[in-house]
């Protein structure tokens, strides 16, 4: 529970407007954002999911039929979907919401977009700060779905407690470029679309890569579009837990970002692209100059 003055009194799973209120004091850093999360308290340890992958694995279809194992348990489950915004017009897709409907109005499940606000690697401070919202809420599980794009996606090592990153046999071609970043940060990963073609191949070549890695990380196969058998994705999204040199690093890397938002909270992107605009007039425009110029100010 969290007690807010004012408004945000009742931050519970089963209160769906005050926990969208939360989340939305917090995305925008409106009045009280700053003591709502000194306040939050965290009576139940629950699970972070990261879901990542390349664009076009089906990371949303998969969340969609996890999601449906699991409140078929009694469990009650918050979906945070990354979006990209663009540099171009600071908005968002926010499409994840369409291809979860199946449980937008469902009274166990929360879904909220989130836009990524410029971060290359798709997640950005408030995506930690909202998770914790949601954590507080007292929700059984919460996904975070990463936009998928490429080698920064490794920030998810940041705030999951279990990352899964989502394949397609497609991707068996490039099965020895598969990026160190990912394959260090992944705890499993999931074959989605499996009844294609090359999918044991390309999962038996991923197992020996993982080995080659010497490291203990399960591979499952799934078809997402079907009611199938999720059961061993299940048990181990339920038991995997960090060891506590994990959580410490955890830890680091979300209060890196925290403190990394607040030193950058003076810097205006529209403001800087005018400041850019200008000086990139002048006769000798040098960048690095005009950065310095900037931070020394």
């Amino acid at each position: 529970m969290t007690s807010h003055p004012g408004k945000l009194t009742n931050l519970n799973s089963d209160d769906f407007k005050s926990v969208a209120r939360a989340l939305t004091v917090v995305e925008n850093e409106l009045k009280g954002a700053d003591a709502l999360l000194k306040n939050l308290h965290f009576t139940t340890n629950t699970p972070v999911i990261g879901i990542t992958g390349p664009p076009g694995a089906g990371k949303s279809t998969l969340v969609n039929a996890l999601i449906g194992n699991l409140i078929s348990a009694g469990n009650k489950v918050a979906v945070l979907a990354i979006d990209p915004t663009s540099p171009f017009n600071f908005g968002s897709l926010l499409g994840d919401r369409i291809r979860m409907t199946a449980h937008f109005n469902d009274p166990r499940v929360f879904i909220r977009s989130l836009a990524t606000r410029g971060s290359l690697g798709g997640l950005s401070a408030k995506t930690i700060e909202m998770a914790d919202v949601l954590r507080a809420a007292g929700f059984d599980y919460i996904f975070i779905e990463t936009v998928g794009v490429g080698q920064s996606e490794v920030e998810i090592a940041g705030l999951a407690d279990v990352t899964l990153v989502v394949l397609v046999p497609e991707s068996g071609d490039e099965i020895q470029n598969i990026k160190s970043g990912l394959m260090e940060i992944a705890d499993a990963f999931i074959i989605n679309k499996a009844d294609r073609a090359g999918a044991d191949t390309f999962a038996n070549n991923l197992k020996k890569l993982v080995q080659q890695k010497h490291k203990s990380v399960p591979v499952f196969k799934a078809i997402a579009t079907q009611t199938g058998d999720f059961d061993e994705i299940i048990n181990f999204i339920t038991t995997a837990r960090p060891q506590n040199s994990r959580k410490e690093i955890l830890l680091t890397e979300k209060a890196y970002k925290l403190i990394q938002q607040k030193r950058m909270a003076s810097i205006d992107k529209k403001q800087l692209q005018q400041q850019l605009a200008k000086a990139m007039t002048e006769p000798g425009f040098n960048l690095y100059n005009f950065i310095n110029a900037l931070t020394e100010e």
